[in-house]
């Protein structure tokens, strides 16, 4: 159990007194008093113990559990049991940062393991210790893309995922970097026009495998034409994926990112989840964050080290890569002992029947005459239909019924409104699939 001693108050008589203010409210004089609540905390009066287990266990009951057939991003996978039950040990648990390496060894090795696993999955030269999530590293390679090529210029394809740009947009503003998005063609991006636009003002070019609608892109001929004006090619890919499709490597990429949720994490309502970055060996000393390096020591013996940290914030600030430190390793031992629990076969496996189920659920969802597949595009997990059925409606009936699914894919033209994703992973059943689609058979408008 964690203790808090909070400040007594000589402590804050001191602290004001260093800081020439009389009162604490004076440390905010500079934020607009309209945003402060203004209300009354609507706390209750102490209790017991049991009093608020009673308390907290009948809002608890409240929530409702869903079947799970949504996607963009996040995804319901297993979670195997070993996986929590090995990092709720205490020395994984309340780890920190392994500043001291002769003290954390042990942390350093599963990085290293983890890296080493990203390494192999994406095809790279080069994996670091894990970033905070997919969206940020993305940002941070675009980043890592405008310090390679000395250009100001991010290009985005349209169909990366909505919050991924996003991020890159606000992480480009601050820093005075031009985004310019690249249209998507029949659910993929868009070669001619990413053609056109490209010039030698273009840092580099990100895309998304699979896509926002599920398809599974041919990436090749897009790096060809970035690697032409001396880009850097960038792919966000799922990694669980990466168990069954070409690595990034293998499409050409430079650089590859990405979440890893969908490596044995929870979905916990959005997070704490793990990005990934890896690169080839020409772009290793700009990749940011930590490397966990494997050495010798005096008495050659292995030892697990920090490297090449002149890239990090150990510098001068205006010097570093950035400024970003690695995620909270404990995500990147859950990836790491589900990795090494499923292996090469299991992760196989899941994508196999992940594919199983959303191809017969998109079969039957088309056979209901209420939805058609929006782009005739290779899917693994994930798709979108045109629906006949009212979103709102159909949104909730579903939720109504104890699913989660259909989410709007919003575009920029308004005829895509009637576009929704469902995503399908091993966790679904048939029988949760028919129960679905008996559902979207009996509606009616």
């Amino acid at each position: 159990m964690f203790k808090y001693f909070p400040h007594t108050p000589n402590d804050l008589a001191q602290m004001q007194d260093a800081l020439g203010i009389k009162h604490l409210d004076e440390l905010f004089q500079d934020v607009p008093r309209d945003v402060f609540f203004q209300r009354e905390y609507q706390l209750p009066s102490a209790q017991s113990e049991t009093e608020l287990r009673q308390y907290f266990e009948a809002i608890a009951n409240e929530n409702r559990s869903f079947v799970c057939f949504a996607g963009m991003g996040v995804y319901d996978h297993t979670n195997p049991a070993v996986v929590n039950a090995l990092i709720s040990r205490q020395e994984f648990l309340t780890a920190y940062t392994p500043y001291q390496p002769e003290v954390a060894q042990g942390t350093l090795q599963y990085i290293f393991e983890f890296q080493s696993m990203i390494q192999t999955l994406t095809g790279m030269d080069a994996a670091n210790a894990s970033m905070y999530d997919g969206a940020t590293a993305t940002a941070e390679a675009a980043f890592m893309a405008e310090a390679i090529t000395k250009r100001r210029c991010i290009l985005i394809s349209q169909t990366v995922a909505p919050n991924t740009i996003d991020v890159v947009k606000t992480y480009a503003y601050y820093k005075g970097l031009d985004v310019v998005m690249i249209p998507q063609k029949a659910g993929i991006t868009d070669l001619d026009a990413l053609t056109a636009r490209l010039s030698d003002d273009a840092a580099c070019l990100i895309v998304q495998k699979p896509n926002v609608f599920g398809i599974v892109e041919d990436i090749t001929p897009l790096g060809q034409s970035v690697h032409e004006r001396g880009a850097i090619l960038i792919e966000n890919a799922d990694i669980s994926t990466l168990g069954v499709l070409r690595t990034p490597r293998e499409d050409g990429a430079d650089i590859a990112v990405g979440d890893c949720q969908s490596l044995g994490l929870p979905m916990s309502f959005g997070g704490p989840s793990l990005g990934y970055m890896a690169t080839l060996k020409a772009y290793v000393r700009k990749l940011p964050g930590r490397i966990v390096g494997l050495s010798k020591d005096q008495q050659n013996r292995r030892a697990y080290v920090l490297t090449l940290q002149a890239r990090e914030q150990h510098i001068r600030r205006e010097k570093a890569n950035s400024n970003i430190c690695s995620n909270q390793s404990l995500m990147a031992l859950a990836v790491t002992i589900y990795l090494a629990t499923v292996g090469p076969e299991g992760l196989k496996k899941v994508n196999e029947l992940s594919y199983q189920g959303a191809h017969y659920l998109a079969d039957r969802l088309v056979e209901t005459g209420k939805f058609k597949l929006a782009f005739p595009q290779p899917f693994l997990k994930e798709f979108v239909v045109e629906t006949l059925i009212p979103v709102d409606l159909l949104q909730h009936a579903l939720l109504e019924h104890g699913f989660f699914g259909a989410v709007p894919v919003a575009q920029e033209d308004e005829d895509s409104t009637n576009l929704v994703s469902f995503a399908v992973t091993e966790k679904r059943t048939q029988a949760e699939i028919d129960r679905l689609v008996d559902l979207m058979e009996g509606l009616s408008w």
